[in-house]
């Protein structure tokens, strides 16, 4: 898969400079394909995402892009997806995205969900599962930014390995879809800026970020502190914890108990959507106000109701359908950018109603879907199928 990989970053060259006649990077010379050589149907589906110039690296340039997915696959890949979890209805959006996406192409899914953040062993073992069976290539939202990177490497040398969602290591990774945590914690800096600037009453805040050091909290701290800047907010406490509901209302309660006097409550989602509960418990709702660092379906209803002042959105079912898109290129040699990924949007009970839910949360009858078979497989028939002896 290596070798057709790299094959097919060569064509992507060759494509683009028959395009637009000069040198650019692979990645942004896949990027240039799907934007400007892409498929000649104007009516086609068409993505706007940014594309960045170096695998996960946030730092590096990047610029917009057009991304048209793809129509079909070429044959009925078998794709395994690793998620850290399937606590809370982010990755349930992820899961939704990638499900579509997939049974639109005609390729086949197996998912697997770790457990939460505290399981890299856990997650460890399902990507050998993955390699170890019929996959073709795998997805990985992984629980940790660098305790998987050797298993990934080593898997790397057999079939592809992609990210999605959550920062890794590149090595051993050929695409990613994702976004840059620090934004979504800037952008949730900036409400709290915005109403409380330098020389206005100072208010205290309670940080729940999620786990310490992965799901992007590292990133979305630096994000939030900077865009405090010298606004009159004091972070009073931070809570780090795992994102199932009961682990962050515990910390809430504990906080709530230590700093009655705290003035807002910013979490991840699932964070947001305890506190909520919580202060009504407590008929503390209106007096301290909560604000979420990134949007589920709770988070979405409390926006609406007037109970969450704001959350950002990297429109996680989005991702879900751009890293399936991403793997079948991958694996037939098609132009693909490495490293995509969707508008990070500030979404407010003024702005809710004009976002894209579509591309954000999924739909409400949604369930956990473990498995999609390839059309015209035996029932049950997965990625996770054992190769024959």
């Amino acid at each position: 898969m290596r070798t057709r990989f790299r094959a097919g970053m060569s064509r992507t060259k060759e494509i683009v400079s028959g395009c637009n006649r000069r040198r650019v990077s692979a990645p942004l010379a896949a990027a240039l394909v799907l934007a400007v050589c892409g498929a000649p149907n104007a009516a086609a589906e068409t993505w706007r995402l940014e594309a960045w110039e170096q695998l996960l690296d946030y730092t590096s340039p990047s610029r917009p892009l057009d991304y048209r997915p793809l129509d079909t696959a070429a044959r009925p890949w078998r794709l395994c997806a690793l998620y850290p979890h399937l606590k809370d209805s982010y990755w349930l959006s992820v899961n939704a995205g990638m499900v579509e996406q997939a049974r639109r192409l005609g390729v086949a899914l197996t998912v697997k969900e770790a457990g939460g953040y505290g399981h890299a062993e856990g997650q460890r073992e399902q990507l050998k599962e993955c390699a170890d069976g019929r996959a073709d290539a795998i997805i990985l939202g992984s629980v940790s930014a660098d305790r998987l990177t050797p298993a990934v490497v080593e898997i790397g040398r057999r079939i592809p390995v992609l990210a999605t969602v959550n920062q890794v290591r590149p090595e051993g990774i050929v695409a990613m879809a994702g976004v840059d945590w620090y934004r979504m914690g800037y952008l949730t800096g900036r409400v709290l800026a915005e109403r409380h600037p330098k020389g206005s009453l100072r208010v205290r805040v309670a940080l729940f970020p999620g786990p310490k050091g992965d799901g992007g909290s590292d990133g979305k701290m630096r994000g939030f502190t900077d865009a405090l800047g010298d606004a009159a907010v004091e972070i009073a406490a931070v809570r780090h914890g795992d994102t199932g509901k009961l682990v962050q209302l515990s910390l809430i309660e504990d906080v709530l108990e230590a700093e009655p006097s705290i003035d807002y409550i910013v979490g991840a989602g699932v964070a947001a959507e305890a506190a909520m509960g919580a202060l009504r418990a407590r008929g503390l709702q209106g007096r301290i106000h909560v604000v979420a660092d990134y949007f589920t379906h709770g988070v979405y209803r409390g926006i609406k109701r007037g109970h969450i002042l704001a959350a950002p959105t990297d429109q996680p079912l989005l991702q879900g359908r751009i890293s399936i898109d991403q793997a079948v290129r991958v694996l037939e040699g098609r132009p693909v950018p490495t490293h995509v990924g969707p508008d990070v949007i500030l979404v407010t009970r003024d702005t809710v109603d004009g976002i894209d839910l579509a591309a954000s949360l999924s739909p409400a009858d949604f369930k956990p879907t473990f498995g999609v078979p390839a059309p015209g497989a035996a029932p049950g028939g997965t990625a996770n199928d054992r190769r024959p002896n």
